[in-house]
C-alpha cells in the first residue's frame, strides 16, 4: 500500500510540474496589448512590426481581405489622412486555443468600445467592434474584425436610401 502511494504520488508531482512549454497566453495577450496600443498611438511602424509576413486580414464585411503589405499602406495612408484619433475604451481580450479544424492554433479575441475623431472636422463615431487575432511565433498571423459599418456611416450623417425609391 505504501508503496502505491508513493507511485500515485511521484506520478502527481510528476504531472502537475511538467510544462509542456505550449502555452503562450501571456506573450500573446501581451502581443495584442501592443498591438491595440500601436492603433491607438496611430503607430503603422508598430503594427507592421507586430504583423507576420504572410498575415491575412479579414473583414469587416464578408468578402474583405488584405494582406500585410496593403494593411500597411491603408494605416499609413488612413494615419495621414483620415485619422486624427482612435480610442479603445471598455476594451476586454481573451485567449483562445483552437484545438481542430482549419483555423486551428492560438488566437486572442479582443472587443471593445472605440472611440474614432476623423481629421478635418469630418466628425466622430463611437462602434463595437470585434477582432480576433491568430499568432505565431509571438507574430499575428491572421486576423478578422467586426463591427457595423452602416452605423458608423450613419452616425457621420451618411443617409441610407432603398434604391427601389428613387
Amino acid at each position: 500500500m505504501k508503496k502505491a502511494l508513493l507511485i500515485l504520488t511521484t506520478s502527481l508531482i510528476t504531472l502537475i510540474s511538467c510544462d509542456s512549454g505550449n502555452d503562450h497566453s501571456k506573450e500573446n495577450l501581451a502581443l495584442i496589448d501592443n498591438y491595440i496600443q500601436a492603433v491607438q498611438n496611430l503607430d503603422y511602424e508598430a503594427m507592421d512590426t507586430a504583423l507576420d509576413e504572410k498575415h491575412l486580414g479579414l473583414g469587416p464585411s464578408f468578402g474583405d481581405s488584405i494582406g500585410k503589405i496593403d494593411a500597411i499602406k491603408n494605416w499609413k495612408y488612413n494615419v495621414e489622412n483620415l485619422y486624427q484619433k482612435i480610442e479603445y475604451t471598455r476594451s476586454r481580450n481573451a485567449a483562445i486555443d483552437v484545438i481542430s479544424g482549419e483555423n486551428q492554433g492560438e488566437w486572442i479575441s479582443n472587443w471593445a468600445e472605440l472611440h474614432i475623431t476623423y481629421k478635418d472636422d469630418v466628425g466622430s463615431v463611437v462602434i463595437w467592434a470585434n477582432s480576433i487575432y491568430q499568432i505565431e511565433n509571438n507574430k499575428i498571423v491572421k486576423s478578422y474584425t467586426f463591427y457595423n459599418e452602416a452605423d458608423a456611416l450613419k452616425q457621420l450623417g451618411y443617409i441610407f436610401v432603398d434604391p427601389n425609391e428613387l
